[in-house]
């Protein structure tokens, strides 16, 4: 697995990150029907528990819906799932990342989504000190937030908890190494964090069987 660090400046955060290093062979060997009704019949469930969906009760006040509001954000989870249930299409292609984004519907988890063998040396997590641009993945300016948690690599920033992923390490089609990361909140255990890691795996297998999955909790 990718050498992941949590740095000093997390000593004290109770936030756990859970981080699945999942190696697909290739796309000619995945499963695209059992992935496909895999995703359909949880599209499904999720429509049909939509019909009651209420943002005030599934997610303002919520850990997530205050920690972006901190930043003047709004909870990229909540305007996913909204967007969803309004007739947005689910993505059709892209399978590697379907597989987090599917998942993030389903739990309302926030997962983090990169290409491992695009990163450079390790990956530290750290708490943000400052704004800090890098070129992120929908805007070639993004920038880091002071008090967010922020990753980079031995390059530059690849992850900000709120901002997002960068440009360079962003899941592509073409991706067969990919990480995920889910990322906790302060009222979040790690026995919930292993909850959401079992749905990524799911969804992996059903994309690959042969899949080859590694997972940790830091």
């Amino acid at each position: 697995m990718l050498k992941i660090i949590r740095d000093e400046s997390l000593r004290d955060d109770p936030r756990h990150l859970g981080i699945l290093d999942v190696r697909y062979p290739e796309p000619d060997k995945w499963d695209i029907a059992g992935f496909r009704a895999y995703r359909d019949e949880a599209l499904g469930r999720i429509r049909a528990e939509g019909e009651s969906y209420s943002r005030d009760t599934v997610f303002r006040g919520t850990p997530y819906f205050r920690y972006f509001r901190r930043f003047g954000q709004t909870y990229p989870v909540m305007k996913q799932l909204e967007s969803f249930l309004k007739g947005r299409p689910f993505p059709e292609e892209q399978y590697v990342n379907a597989v987090a984004f599917l998942t993030e519907l389903k739990t309302h988890a926030l997962i983090g989504t990169h290409d491992a063998d695009r990163i450079e040396g390790d990956l530290v997590f750290y708490n943000e000190s400052e704004k800090t641009y890098f070129p992120g993945m929908n805007k070639p300016e993004a920038h880091s937030y002071p008090g967010d948690v922020t990753g980079r690599d031995d390059r530059d920033i690849i992850i900000s908890m709120v901002t997002g992923a960068d440009s360079r390490t962003c899941l592509r089609e073409d991706s067969t190494h990919a990480l995920y990361l889910i990322f906790g909140h302060d009222e979040m255990s790690g026995e919930t964090i292993d909850e959401v890691a079992e749905e990524i795996k799911s969804a992996v297998l059903a994309l690959s069987p042969e899949a080859g999955i590694e997972y940790r909790i830091i």
